[in-house]
């Protein structure tokens, strides 16, 4: 008789033959899996990879994301730039084997498997991340064995041709979270109102449990379900050791959002320029700075609310050292239609006002004409026949400074010192130095341009103006990080020490009320009719360039630069953070009093006046005049005269050849020989020389 069977050895003999079972099973279905995976066609991830264009500042920073083509929002996601907590409760509530497994858990598929078979219904799932992925990735809308089994194979697919990392960036990305709403970094922004990779433990829980049912447990439609699922979640991590309880029990105190949160909008002018530049490039990477943006934006909306309905605000601010856009506000607010937001308002061409005076003594100065302690004269002036400019209180200062009548924005003494300069050299030298200048009709340039006879952008207002605090070296404008920076000489709009002259004098003009003097150089503007105020201000680092007006041109009774624009100005220079650092001095700057001046720059006379003698300044009588080197374009000769009234009429062999309403003109020579070369004045009076026109010579002898 044999040995009696005892319950050990049957315990045993019924493992082995369970394990045979497991073993046999999981064979035939590793072969039956690996049939289907050979016959599926490959896996297409074209649709899945997809994103949302996002437009980042210097640091990275999101400045403002944009839907998909088909309306939803699916930005790009690391995994290193999530939570670690939101990982680990993720994978301990939806796949606890993540790591181990090749994209499918064998135990959990025997355990689902076996409580079916008991129960006769399913109990629990066996859906792995993977297999989670697999159907986002190829959605079908059958639920059946052969369904699941595909999925299965998809997901051991998607382990082997991305790996687990790549898998793990796939959940984030395409995870379900309620209408458009998809990826953990969409859901983030959405629902708790920043990016992943700083959660609170109820914020990451309920971030986990929203895939499960998205429609369902809506936060904003539906926050007593995602309470509950959240809460799940939490507990479930607490039970597997993955959250502390006592954590747990805090964050279930925590409220759940009601609705849902903006996605970020910084700086929307400068993303849809960006997007427009490059449609074809998801990431954007701008030179903004995010914090800085985000600081300014406010302001220029709150300063357009206080001033009236209708008016909106613009700020630029450009870093001088590397000519990188810092921060660009186009508006007062990009969906406040009232004030035509959407409008970049940093790019539109307006009247200056006295906002180019500076560049008219820049050149003054380097010219020799003057110097900031130069004398020169405010008082009632009549330039040509009818010009008669007055300044904006309608006073007079009398004799001033240079220094003083920038400070004071004297118009008598910049429209002088234009006249000197003369208004077709200064509109060339601002094109030169790359500014798109819109002169009224069409028309030539006068006088009046001094006082803001022409059309700018804040963008070529504020680069000129970085151009004086970088020595006269005017920047080409950067916008983007991941552009390429071309190479180029860059344009000048005075030389060194004229530009230190200006800066040095705008650092000494009158703060608004309330704050500090002789820290900032700037100037302000206002532009006829009161449609435009503006203020332009910079140190050695940083300008900043202010507008506000009605985008539609109209005029607004009372909006004057120095009291709208200047404290707008200020109060965007406080925010940047540190002083204002005034620029150094060039070693040849002549700091001296007006006494201490060479005798031709102590005072600017001005050339006309009634009681002035009319007489040729260039050429002089009996000078030579070489036409130039042969092969050369003819060149014009220049025409200048001192004293007489206005206008002038100047004759070559007794012809008239140019009228002029200052006292400069151009004659072209049509040959050699000698000529005479005459002027007349309105009052009858008359200068005359003779010169000798040379032949063209050769460039070789």
């Amino acid at each position: 008789m044999g040995a009696r069977t005892t319950p050990r050895i049957r315990r045993r003999r019924a493992a082995m033959v369970l394990a045979g079972l497991t073993a046999g099973l999981v064979l035939t279905t590793a072969t039956w899996l690996w049939s289907i995976l050979a016959r599926l066609p490959p896996l297409d991830l074209t649709a899945a990879q997809a994103r949302s264009t996002i437009v980042l500042d210097r640091a990275g920073i999101l400045l403002r994301p944009f839907a998909t083509v088909d309306g939803r929002w699916r930005l790009p996601l690391e995994p290193a730039a999530v939570d670690p907590r939101f990982l680990a409760m993720l994978t301990a509530y939806e796949d606890r084997r993540f790591q181990s497994h090749p994209g499918v858990d064998p135990m959990a598929l025997l355990r689902a498997a076996g409580q079916w078979l008991a129960a006769g219904r399913i109990v629990s799932g066996a859906s792995t991340l993977s297999m989670q992925v697999a159907r986002l990735v190829e959605p079908r809308g059958e639920r059946s064995l052969g369904a699941k089994l595909r999925q299965i194979a998809r997901a051991i697919e998607l382990e082997r041709r991305l790996g687990k990392d790549g898998v793990l960036r796939l959940y984030l990305a395409l995870a379900p979270y309620g209408g458009p709403v998809e990826g953990l970094r969409a859901a983030s922004l959405a629902y708790v109102g920043r990016e992943p990779a700083r959660l609170t433990l109820a914020e990451a829980a309920l971030l986990v449990a929203l895939p499960q049912a998205p429609e369902g447990r809506r936060p904003d439609r539906f926050p007593d379900a995602a309470r509950r699922a959240r809460d799940r979640v939490l507990d479930i991590a607490a039970a597997r050791g993955v959250v502390p309880a006592a954590d747990a029990a805090a964050a279930k105190a925590e409220p759940v959002p009601h609705s849902r949160k903006p996605f970020p909008m910084l700086a929307p002018h400068a993303a849809e320029a960006a997007l427009a530049q490059e449609p074809g490039r998801a990431v954007h990477r701008l030179t903004l700075d995010a914090r800085l943006q985000a600081r300014l934006e406010p302001l220029a909306a709150e300063r357009a609310a206080a001033l009236g309905p209708g008016l909106s605000a613009a700020i630029l601010v450009i870093d001088n050292a590397s000519g990188e856009v810092r921060a660009q506000i186009g508006s007062a607010g990009y969906l406040d239609a009232a004030r035509a937001g959407a409008i970049d308002m940093t790019g539109a061409v307006r009247s200056p006002g006295s906002g180019l005076k500076p560049f008219v003594y820049a050149m003054a100065f380097e010219s020799g004409l003057a110097h900031p302690e130069t004398l020169i004269e405010d008082r009632p002036s009549r330039f040509g026949a009818s010009y008669a400019p007055e300044n904006f209180d309608l006073t007079f200062q009398g004799t001033v400074t240079a220094r003083r009548a920038l400070q004071l924005s004297l118009n008598v003494p910049a429209v002088e010192l234009m006249e000197a300069v003369g208004p077709a050299r200064f509109i060339a030298r601002l094109r030169a130095a790359g500014a798109s200048i819109v002169l009224p009709r069409d028309s030539a340039p006068g006088l009046p341009v001094a006082l803001g006879g022409l059309g700018i952008t804040l963008t070529d207002l504020g680069r000129l103006y970085a151009g004086l605090a970088r020595g006269g070296e005017v920047p080409v404008l950067k916008r983007r990080l991941d552009g390429a920076t071309p190479d180029a000489v860059l344009p000048r709009i005075a030389e060194p020490v004229a530009a230190w002259y200006v800066a040095d004098t705008l650092r000494g003009t009158p703060p608004p009320e309330s704050a500090l003097p002789n820290r900032l150089a700037y100037k302000t503007g206002t532009s006829y009719g009161y449609r435009d105020a503006w203020a332009v201000g910079f140190d050695r680092r940083t300008t900043v360039a202010v507008w506000l007006g009605r985008p539609d041109g109209a005029g607004v009774p009372g909006l004057v630069g120095r009291v709208a624009a200047a404290p707008l100005l200020f109060d965007a220079v406080a925010r940047l953070g540190g002083d204002p650092e005034p620029l150094p001095r060039p070693r040849d700057a002549l700091v001296a009093s007006t006494s201490a001046l060479p005798p031709p720059l102590r005072s600017l006379r001005r050339e006309a006046g009634p009681t002035d003698r009319l007489r040729i300044a260039y050429p002089p009588d009996g000078a030579r005049i070489d036409l130039g080197a042969e092969g050369d374009a003819p060149a014009g000769l220049a025409l200048k005269a001192l004293g007489g009234t206005l206008p002038l009429t100047w004759l070559v062999g007794g012809l008239p050849v140019a009228e002029s309403d200052r006292r400069q003109a151009e004659w072209q020579p049509d040959g050699a020989g000698f000529v005479r070369i005459s002027v007349l004045d309105a009052t009858g009076a008359s200068d005359s020389v003779t010169v000798r026109i040379e032949e063209a010579r050769s460039h070789f002898r």
